[in-house]
């Protein structure tokens, strides 16, 4: 690189891509340089209307037509990978050869071995990866932390959902009903973050065993075969710590996380899209029974606590906060081995769901 800004190229003008170009921009360290699709009229077009409500302050990007001929340029540091799951493997290793740094979508591949010979190429060629969960970057999470202890005690029990209803539409048209471009349906497309959730307030130990049953299949109007339109999963932890995760296309929002413990709970609502406002709030549950002969009385000791964070296009929000952290890493020349190390761990407990589920609900050994 030639200065600190980290150069950034899109490959695809999806819509996700968007809320990332605004997010570059208020990063103060990138920019965005070229965005490719497969007709260089789409790519013009998504630039021409970014541009309109947010404009990159280096000027016009570069519509470029293909992927590879972005991957060329040499003024592209790092791409952002939107693609559809089935062709992530294709574009990140391609990527990871032209020396590119990859922040690549979730769920970040279709199989394990697929993930693993991403992360792979992407550290033989001295470049980051980096998968896009946005809340990983809050600081909610980092405020949080201390808190299992404060208000659960010793960890016990981890019960997270995240669903919304897509819709009649949605079920039939939607490439998240597609097996051929996202075959892990609800549970890739929501479950990643469920998962990611999970093992954070384990800190990223796997289970050793996990269970799960696909609830309910969609199938698009265009697809071969159903995927997971709804979906739960148990999961079994050394020292006796479980945890249960549901996802669902046909569920109203709903992004629930407890975290229950020996000495009370935490509970938040809206760990994945954050609520609009300029706080990022948690709850502490200790609550007390309080029982006099004949007089049973259940005493509620919520304790409100947050963080001053806005939910996005902000500067502190954590969208920013994630691109930023990306363009830090590639301006110092040193990789982050964590966050390739936590996307594989979380391909590895969806995968073992998936085929546990593909089997009846039996238990699958990790």
């Amino acid at each position: 690189m030639a200065d600190t800004t980290c150069r950034w190229g899109f490959l695809s003008t999806a819509g996700i891509a968007r809320k990332n170009w605004k997010a570059i921009r208020l990063s103060g360290n990138g920019t965005v340089s070229a965005v490719a699709s497969r007709s260089q009229n789409a790519a013009d077009r998504f630039i021409d209307e970014c541009m309109q409500e947010v404009p990159m302050s280096s000027g016009r990007p570069a519509a470029v037509e293909g992927y590879e001929a972005l991957l060329q340029r040499d003024d592209v540091d790092a791409v952002y990978i939107p693609l559809p799951t089935s062709m992530r493997l294709e574009w990140v290793l391609k990527a990871a050869a032209a020396g590119k740094h990859v922040l690549c979508e979730k769920p970040i591949a279709g199989t394990l071995s697929d993930a693993q010979q991403m992360v792979d190429a992407c550290r033989s060629h001295g470049v980051q990866f980096m998968d896009g969960v946005m809340f990983s970057h809050s600081r909610r999470l980092d405020a949080m932390k201390p808190d299992l202890a404060k208000f659960c005690g010793n960890l016990r029990r981890i019960t997270t959902q995240f669903t919304f209803n897509g819709g009649e539409e949605f079920n039939r048209e939607n490439i998240r009903t597609d097996s051929r471009l996202e075959p892990h349906g609800c549970l890739g497309d929501l479950g990643w973050y469920t998962i990611r959730m999970i093992l954070w307030a384990m800190d990223f130990q796997l289970p050793e065993s996990v269970t799960a049953r696909t609830l309910r299949q969609l199938q698009g109007s265009a697809s071969p075969a159903g995927v997971p339109g709804e979906f739960s999963a148990e999961l079994f932890f050394a020292g006796g710590v479980t945890a249960s995760f549901y996802n669902s296309f046909v569920t109203e929002h709903s992004q629930l996380v407890t975290l229950s413990g020996d000495a009370g709970y935490i509970s938040l609502d809206d760990f994945v899209l954050p609520s609009y406002s300029s706080e990022r709030v948690w709850t502490g549950h200790q609550n007390y029974l309080e029982i006099d002969n004949c007089r049973w009385n259940m005493q509620a000791r919520p304790t409100r606590r947050s963080v001053n964070e806005y939910p996005g296009g902000e500067p502190n929000a954590q969208e920013v906060n994630m691109v930023r952290t990306f363009g830090d890493i590639v301006g110092s020349g040193q990789l982050d081995p964590f966050w390739p190390e936590i996307a594989i761990k979380n391909q590895t407990v969806l995968n073992a769901c998936r085929e546990s589920a593909d089997n009846d609900g039996a238990r699958v050994t990790l």
